[in-house]
């Protein structure tokens, strides 16, 4: 399986081969010490330093319920009336999934999956980029893509990627979307990007974004056996991104502290809007609560120390992100909790 997507997932591992993730976790590290694999943060990948570019049909199901999570926290980032751009893949198609109800919605894509999932939304405005197909990920590449972002402005960026690392940012296996993925970031006052733990810690080829230029990371929580997975957001929370963790449907409560230094985003009263946050003052934007559907209010903790934003030249500064509400119950069925890591104190 590794030879033939260039990278597998221990439960989807697991799955094929009917036995528990323990077992498969154990083989895994006997092929790596013979060198015929490498592990990463929740998987393995062909040996060589950099893993090699999976097909979509096979990253279409991997990690699906942790990316349903990621998109609907990063769905509750994006305002009515606002403009955005959604870079290719999976968890981008997923987001694209939820943004088909917010209206007043423009969209500027170079996915065709993400212009599908919002082809039937009445009130979102589409706009696609130009340029050549690419059949691997359905998405627009080359010079015609880049030159129709030229003067391109919007509040923010979605973006996924083959890898995310604390010292090189986002990065992905093939150069033409690397190119365009930066085109994308210079058209947006902020970047948010959206990773599951299996891409953390995971370094390819070409750099997207780099880490000063993250302004939020929406993740999974990483299994609890994932050392490096955490050590690697903690590292990206010291670096001054705002890293905001979601939970998987049907996960326990309780089941987000694995991560160190994670806080908890407890309920509070409806309509206690502009209350003081973990590590932040009364307030400050983005905290407070949030009444949600069926009176279940929840605040998200903000992010000490948070640094100046991504701003390309010649542009403003971007809307601040809010927190994000709580998903209605059957629309994404993410769990009514959100954690943000904290950079440590020195």
């Amino acid at each position: 399986m590794v030879r033939a997507n260039g990278a597998v997932s221990l439960r989807e591992l697991a799955r094929v081969v009917q036995t528990s993730e323990v077992t498969v976790r154990r083989d895994v590290r006997a092929l790596e010490a013979e060198g015929l694999l490498d592990r990463r943060h929740g998987g393995a990948v062909l040996p060589g330093g950099f893993s090699r570019e999976s097909g979509f049909p096979h990253k279409a199901h991997l990690a699906t319920a942790e990316k349903s999570a990621i998109a609907d926290v990063a769905a509750g980032l994006v305002e009515e009336g606002e403009a955005v751009v959604v870079g290719a893949g999976t968890t981008t198609q997923e987001l694209a999934r939820r943004l088909a109800r917010v209206p007043g919605l423009t969209v500027v894509t170079n996915s065709l999956l993400v212009a599908q999932a919002l082809a039937h939304a009445n009130r979102v405005e589409v706009v696609m980029t130009g340029g050549t197909l690419r059949g691997a990920d359905y998405a627009l590449v080359g010079s015609g893509a880049e030159q129709s972002l030229h003067g391109l402005r919007v509040s923010r960026a979605f973006l996924s990627g083959s890898g995310l690392t604390a010292e090189r940012g986002l990065s992905t296996s093939n150069m033409l979307s690397a190119s365009v993925d930066r085109a994308l970031v210079q058209a947006a006052a902020e970047v948010v990007v959206l990773a599951d733990h299996t891409k953390l810690g995971v370094d390819t080829m070409f750099q997207t974004v780099p880490p000063e230029a993250i302004a939020r990371l929406v993740t999974d929580e990483p299994p609890p056996h994932e050392d490096r997975a955490a050590a690697e957001l903690q590292a990206l929370a010291d670096q001054g991104v705002q890293i905001t963790v979601a939970g998987a449907a049907g996960a326990p409560s309780g089941a987000m502290g694995a991560v160190p230094g994670t806080a908890v985003a407890h309920p509070g009263p409806a309509g206690a809007a502009g209350q003081g946050g973990q590590g932040g003052p009364a307030g400050a934007e983005g905290e407070g609560a949030a009444g949600g559907p069926g009176g279940r209010p929840r605040r998200e903790v903000p992010l000490p120390g948070q640094r100046g934003r991504h701003h390309p030249p010649g542009g403003g500064g971007g809307a601040q992100l809010r927190a994000a509400p709580p998903v209605a119950p059957g629309e994404g069925q993410m769990m009514g909790r959100v954690a943000d890591l904290a950079p440590r104190r020195h």
